[in-house]
Parts: structure tokens; sequence; C-alpha cells
């Protein structure tokens, strides 16, 4: 599709120049786009803006561009870090112009308006402006994804306003269509949210589609915030009778009522997937909450996602229903080391199982939506308990005892009423409400009883612990004696079966109960639908595949599934037991396991941008990374390798340091991984014998002499920083023979003071900072040292990095051993990677091809 011009001038933007403003967001320099448009005219989705501080949206095609000194808004598609979801919307921003910058700095921008946040598209999308009048995002077949809906208007222009608004006009600039007519989770200030509109939060901070909460207005009963379920809503919060209200605007220092701080700078609301609204304002370098709106009457446990689905709330903290008088446990929490995810049934309640079905009775505890219509209805406690029990879809029962009624007095005229709530007598009769979902719960202990009457909560489950007739259990006890009498024969013949495989078994299980601070243990059938039965592959490396997954909030995961036996499991225990213990900003997160018969998975968070190498190799990014990112990530794996020769309780090797091996967040914020190859020793422990282990090509020299301490990391770690800033693999056969090895080249171009012909010349970025480049080639280069003991520490590369120290300049740039220095020979010298343990290993062999 051929991109159209606009009849104004239209400056492109600045491709490729990129700045690094903080270490936890990117500054986009962007020119001085115009604020509006005119039939007919499209634009391309092909971003090259980077553009961090949105969740996961981390390039954009700028469109539109509008606002003063102060707020600006920039309106286009944005999407996430390997571009295969974009949305079109509209970004707010602080304006960081200033004398010394002729272009407007975009920081840490926030996303305002979506249009099409249930439907993201990919590259190539277009946004037409049709001569018709319509407003459309158009896929790349031509295939509407979204559109205003306009068309046979008589549509002039687009226009981006300076309030954020983004408007279609008329030929008198009369207003035809406009994004405040159509919010997503946030209002801007001057925006009205009238009935008939409603705001829906996100399902999480990084899922951006529809969530479940709502928040709306209306006349009668003000503002409402509620769980959009499948049978009817459930509401935890009503501001109450609104009178002549006919709607509620964001003003600058008011909204319905609340005071919020007024402002010169850039401010919005935005309803968030926890449930709260809130208030952000630009703090100078990023975005500060300064009022958190909606208060519910049972503080944070009476919000409906505070501890997910069928969570008890006590006091902020989360746990599963209590069923200690039937002797049994109902609910499992869905991640012990997350309780706020929520709990589900052990037994899925099954229709065809109705008769199965009990109601267990949570004492003292409140479930915060009830709908006060239904408090004029009477019904006896027990047909409320009986009408959900006959009813399958009904998943709980509150009932609510009438110990309140509500009085209205009125003036003359009736304009003006209140409420007065008043104990009654007491009856049996109360008000009862099915609900088709159950979230949070709130524990009572510290909670004023509801408004509507002291509440009962009865929660439905699949049981088979049902009282039985005696006749069933005469029939049960006869086949149990039988089945008994049958197992006791067949467990003798295979009794020795089972001894081995309990020996083989009990070893695991007892280490991995020994683990401090064991992550959580998942079952294999709830990791396959977590994943959707595995089915979106992140990648594939040599003990098995990666594969995507979402929790029950939202939150992505990655699951590695490592198949083989033996020394593949050996690498399982080892990665639980040294990942499992440690937390570090920079090692990757091991949220759980599972070691369930011959399957082992290991659950870690989920990465954005995948591995290091996707990046500085090509392959599917095309967009070369900046040198303030490669400098960022640099000092990622530095700190987190520090963190782990010095910081842990023991010292732990790594060993397999290299770019598959570290992870990239949304903000590129680089992560250690894949721990299955390392080493744990005691803090007083310099050197260890073990067998040979790593990737070839990373492997330090002193693997030959068999002395092996914590600076084999740093020997990879010097290999990864030259491939990081040259862009290239150690050793790549794509090249000529002297070019073909990276530490050869390294040596030479040292000898012809020409190191500059190295560095990766698709980035403009690294040339302009061509000093600062040379300098990291020092600090690698004392990395790879061939004499370990004059490698530095990770802890005193991190301090030259962060310009604390000054590097060693005294260098030997002849990086490997120029004879062989022993064999590998015995039980102990077996190898992990590398298989030729029997014959000498040259140093081109270890660091060779992979």
């Amino acid at each position: 599709m051929v991109l159209k011009h606009i009849p104004y001038q239209f400056t492109i933007l600045l491709g490729g120049l990129l700045t690094l403003y903080s270490s936890q967001f990117l500054s986009a320099q962007i020119l001085n786009y115009s604020s509006t448009a005119y039939p007919s005219t499209s634009w391309i989705n092909n971003p090259t803006q980077m553009a961090n501080g949105t969740t996961d949206l981390a390039f954009l095609t700028p469109i539109l561009l509008s606002g003063n000194d102060g707020p600006r808004f920039i309106c286009g598609f944005f999407c996430n870090t390997d571009r295969s979801s974009c949305l079109f919307g509209v970004l707010i921003f602080q304006n960081s112009h200033s004398p010394a910058r002729e272009n407007t700095m975009m920081q840490f921008p926030k996303l305002v308006w979506v249009a099409n946040r249930n439907h993201p598209v990919q590259l190539n999308t277009t946004l037409q402006l049709r001569q018709d009048g319509d407003l459309v995002v158009a896929d790349s077949d031509g295939t509407v994804v979204w559109s205003s809906n306009t068309r046979g208007k008589p549509v002039s222009g687009l226009n981006l306003t300076e309030m954020g608004n983004l408007v279609l006009f008329g030929r008198n600039n009369e207003t035809i269509w406009q994004s405040f007519d159509h919010p997503t989770d946030s209002l801007l200030l001057g925006q009205k949210l009238v009935p008939g509109q409603k705001l829906i939060a996100s399902v999480s901070e990084s899922n951006l589609s529809q969530g479940l909460l709502s928040l709306s207005f209306n006349h009668h009963d003000g503002l409402v915030a509620y769980v959009d379920s499948s049978n009817s809503p459930q509401i935890y919060y009503m501001s109450g009778f609104n009178g002549e209200n006919p709607l509620v605007e964001f003003n600058n220092g008011s909204f319905y009522g609340w005071d919020i701080p007024p402002t010169s700078v850039a401010q919005f609301m935005k309803f968030e997937p926890d449930g709260h609204l809130r208030v952000y304002q630009w703090a100078g370098i990023n975005w500060r909450e300064v009022a958190d709106l909606l208060r519910t009457e049972a503080g944070d446990c009476g919000y409906p996602m505070v501890c997910g689905r069928y969570g008890v709330c006590t006091n902020g903290q989360c746990g599963c229903p209590d069923a200690a008088k039937y002797q049994s446990s109902f609910f499992r929490q869905m991640d012990f080391r997350h309780p706020n995810l929520g709990c589900s049934p052990v037994t899925p309640i099954s229709c065809d199982y109705a008769k199965d079905h009990i109601l267990l009775e949570l004492n003292n505890t409140y479930y915060f939506a009830f709908d006060s219509s239904l408090n004029e209805q009477r019904t006896e406690l027990e047909d409320c308990k009986n009408t959900c029990l006959s009813n399958c879809s009904c998943k709980a029962a509150v009932f609510v005892h009438h110990q309140w009624v509500n009085s209205y007095a009125c003036n003359a005229s009736q304009s003006n009423c209140s409420r007065t709530i008043m104990r009654s007598n007491g009856t049996s009769k109360g008000s009862c409400l099915l609900l088709n979902e159950v979230f949070s719960i709130i524990n009572n202990d510290n909670y004023a009883v509801s408004i509507w009457g002291d509440s009962s909560l009865f929660i439905k489950v699949q049981s088979s612990y049902v009282e039985k007739p005696k006749r069933t259990k005469v029939i049960l006890a006869s086949t149990l004696g039988t089945l008994f009498a049958v197992l006791c024969i067949v467990g003798i013949c295979f009794v020795v079966m089972r001894k081995r495989l309990k020996e083989s078994n009990e070893t695991e299980v007892d280490f991995l109960g020994q683990v401090p601070g064991m992550p959580t243990r998942y079952s294999y059938e709830m990791l396959k639908a977590l994943t959707e039965d595995f089915s979106r592959k992140l990648g594939e490396g040599g003990f098995g595949c990666v594969y995507e997954g979402i929790i029950e909030n939202g939150t992505k995961i990655a699951v590695k599934c490592i198949d083989g036996f033996g020394q593949v499991k050996d690498s399982f225990l080892v990665e639980v037991k040294t990942i499992g213990s440690i937390h570090h900003v920079n090692l990757v997160k091991l949220i759980g396991y599972c070691s369930e018969k011959s399957h082992r998975l290991l659950v870690y968070e989920y990465m954005a941008n995948g591995s290091l190498d996707t990046w500085i190799f090509g392959g599917k990014r095309n967009l070369p990374l900046p040198w303030h990112v490669r400098r960022k990530i640099i000092l990622d794996i530095a700190k987190g390798l520090a963190y782990l020769h010095e910081d842990c309780s023991q010292k732990i090797i790594h060993f397999d340091i290299k770019p598959q091996n570290i992870l990239l967040d949304s903000n590129f914020n680089a992560k250690v991984s894949d721990f299955g190859l390392s080493k744990l020793l005691e803090k007083d422990q310099s050197r260890i014998v073990t067998k040979m282990r790593g990737t070839p090509g990373y492997l330090a020299p002193e693997w030959l002499s068999n002395i092996i301490t914590e600076k084999v990391d740093v020997y990879s770690f010097g290999i990864v920083i030259m491939e990081i800033i040259c862009g290239r693999k150690n050793l790549d056969w794509s090249m000529t023979e002297e070019n073909r090895h990276l530490l050869s080249l390294f040596k030479i171009k040292a000898a012809e003071e020409k190191l500059q012909d190295m560095v990766d010349q698709k980035s403009e970025d690294m040339l302009i900072n061509i000093e600062e480049v040379l300098d990291m080639m020092s600090i690698a280069a004392w990395c790879l040292q061939s004499d370990f003991t004059k490698r530095p520490s990770m802890s005193l590369v991190v301090k030259v990095l962060e310009g604390l120290v000054a590097a060693e300049t005294n260098l030997d740039y002849d990086f490997t051993y120029s004879s062989v220095i022993s064999t590998f020979t015995g039980a102990d010298q077996e190898q992990q990677v590398v298989d030729d343990a029997a014959t000498p290993l040259l140093p081109s062999i270890l660091s060779g091809p992979r």
C-alpha cells in the first residue's frame, strides 16, 4: 500500500535516533508534527521510534502531535517490542523542550485512549482518513479492524486538540466524532463522563484488552464501579444519590466532589486493573500518584480483584476459604508465592454430578457485591440456598438478614430527600443474591457489617464428603473390602518395582523439599492449561522448548520444558536449587516448577524482549540497539554476576554466560538466566575441580589446566561484551578466514590501533559514542586475560562501569594459551557440553564454534 502525502508539509521522524534518558526508560526525540490532517490521507504502521514506559509498548509510528509547553499529546501506532501487536491510540507526555533542544523529547509516555484495544494489529496496517468521512484502521489486506463509523458524514479533517481529544470536524469546525465520547480506561483534564459512557479497566498492566471491571455514571446512583460478570453486575462502589448532575467532569483541582492537587503539568486519571481510580501527575522525572479516589467501605479488601477469584482478604492479606468443619480442603491457592492471584476449586463444579454439590457457609465473612434494590425482596434462607443448588450456573449465594430498613424523608415538593437507616425487628427473611462468579471475599473480623444487615455467604463446591444413606455405606464398605484384598495381592507382585521407584523419587522429592524459599510447585495439568496445551513456543534450546503462558491475573509467564533423564534431570535440580533460593533484579525470577512423573518444567517471569542474541546477531530484530542501551545491558549482566560471585550466602559460578542466556524485559533491563550448569561453592572455597561445563566459544583457557574459579564467568562475560559491541558472533563462518574468529581479529586490530573497525556499523549511535565504546573494549580485554589471576572480579567491573575506579591499562591481547596445557582424563573430568573429553583440547576449540 502506498503512503499518501497530506497536502501540507509533513516532516518525517528521525529514524534510529534514540537517547537513553535513565536506566528505566528511553526518551524518544521527535520532530514537531502537525496536529491536523485532511482527507484523503493514509499512514502506514512502520515504527522506527523507541519510547519505553507504557507497559510493553516499545515502538511507535507518530502521526499527529499537539499540546503546549507543558502537557503534550501524540497519536499514532504503538507496538510491543517484537512489533507483532500494535494499537492505535493517544499518548500523554510532559514536554521537555528547552532552548538547548530544538525538538520535543517524549519521556515516559502513557496511553490514555486506544481505538483497537481488543484487536491488536501488525506492521503495514494503515490508518486511513477516507474521502467518505470515515477514520479506519485497516489491516494490510484491507480488512477494517476499527472504524469511527462516520462514513457519509461531512468530515473535513482530523485534529488532535491541546486537551488530547482526537476530533473529526466538519466544514464549520463542528465536532462530528471525538475520542472523548469513547473513553477506554482514562480521563484527561476537561473530559466528561456522561450516562451511557464507561471506563473499562485493562486485564492487567501488560494486557491492555478490556477486563471485567467497569466504572460508569448515572443520575440515580452517581458513580458506580462494578465487575461486569455474565449474568448481572457485581457492584463494589456506589457514590449514591446524584441529584440533578447530568455528568461528571475531570477539572483541574477536582472531580465529582473530590479534591485533586491542581497542576500546570501533565495529569490524567486512570481506572486500573485492581479496581482503583487513580490520578497521576508528571513529577519531573516520572509519573507520581497524587490521588486514589474510590474508597470502599471495606478498605483495601473491598476491591473485587484484591485477592483474585475465591480469595479471602483479611487486613490486606490473602488466603483461601476455610472449610475446617468438613474435614477437607476444597480450595487451593493458584500460586503460593503470590496469594493475591486467588484460589481454585480442588474439584471443578460439574453439572453432571449436581447431586454432589454442597454449599460451604463462610462464617464472619462479607461479599463486596450486593444490589440494594433487592432490599425490598423477602425470601427464606433455605429457599435462597436451594435456589442456588438447583441452578448449575450459580457458584455462590449471598443472603442478607433484614435487620435494617430504609426510611426516606422528603420536603413538600419532594425535590430534596434524605435516607435514614433504622434497625427493625428481627425476621427470618432477607434478600438473596445469586452469583455466577465469585471474586474476592472479605473477612469480617475487623470490618463493620454491611449497612443492609448481617450477611451470610455460601459457596458451592463439588464434594464427595456429603453424608450418604446407610445402604450406600454398606455397599461402599463391601466394595472397598474386596478392592483392598485385590490390591494386597497385586501389591505383593509389584513390591520390588515400587521399592526401586520409591528410592529414585524420594531422592528428588527430599532434595526439593529442603530448598529454602522454594518456589511454587505446579501440577503438569495446570501448566498445560496456562500455556494452552503448550501452543505458543517462545524458543528452543539444548534441553527443551520454552512456551508462553498466562496466569489468571493476565500476567505472562515463560514455561521451560526440560526433556531427557540423567544429566538433564540433574540440570533441572541444580536450577531449582540455585535460582529458587536467590533474588536479584538482574537474575531471571523462577516463579515455580513442576516435577511430576517424567515431566520436568520450570516457570519463569516472562521477558518481553526475549534473549540478547536475537538483538545483537540480527534474526527477527532489524532495529540496531543504540549504544546507551548496549552499555546498560553490559552493566546489568555485570551486576547479576557480581551478586552470584560475592553477595550470595554461597558463591555461585554460572558456567554458561552467553547472549542466549541473557534475557531482556520490556525496558531492556538484562537478566541472567539458565542456571542448569551452575555450581555452588562455600565462601572460603577459591577454586573447584569439576567436569567441563559450558558452551564452546565461551570457555576460558584454564579449563585445560583444571584450575577453575569464578573467573571463568569473567572470561565468558568478556566475550559477550565484544559480541554486543561488534554485533556479531564470536565465531562467524560466513566471514573471511581472517575475520572469522572475533578474538583473533581483536588482537590484530588492537595491534594496528584500528579497534573502531570492529564496532557494529549498523548503528550510527555507536560511532557517535566511539570513545566510550573503545573504553568498553578495553574492559572486555581485561576480562579476557589468559591468566585468570589478572582478570578483574565482577564487583570491580561494576565499579569501573559506574565510573568509580579506573580500568587496568597494561593488557595482553593474546587471549588464548599458545600450547596445550594438559589433557582431560579420569572419571571426574567428564564433558558436559563439549564431548571430546578424551582428546587434547586446543584453545581454538575452547573458543570455537557452538
